[in-house]
């Protein structure tokens, strides 16, 4: 995720965020499926959906205290 990208996502509310991590762990799935049976040649974009699922989720937490 961009700079640019994470500063619009703080200034989402809770519900949208968690939306927008249900989505990116949907398709994080996905990916991962797609890699094991050998369709998807760009193995790092599983590593990038976690770190964006991860930053949310941090996110989420800091607007949550």
């Amino acid at each position: 995720m961009k700079i640019k990208d994470l500063k619009e996502t703080k200034t989402k509310d809770l519900k949208d965020l968690q939306t927008l991590v249900s989505k990116l762990r949907m398709d994080l799935m996905k990916n991962e499926v797609k890699v094991a049976g050998g369709k998807e040649k760009n193995l790092k974009k599983s590593w990038s959906l976690r770190k964006e699922i991860s930053q949310i989720l941090t996110i989420i937490k800091q607007k949550g205290n």
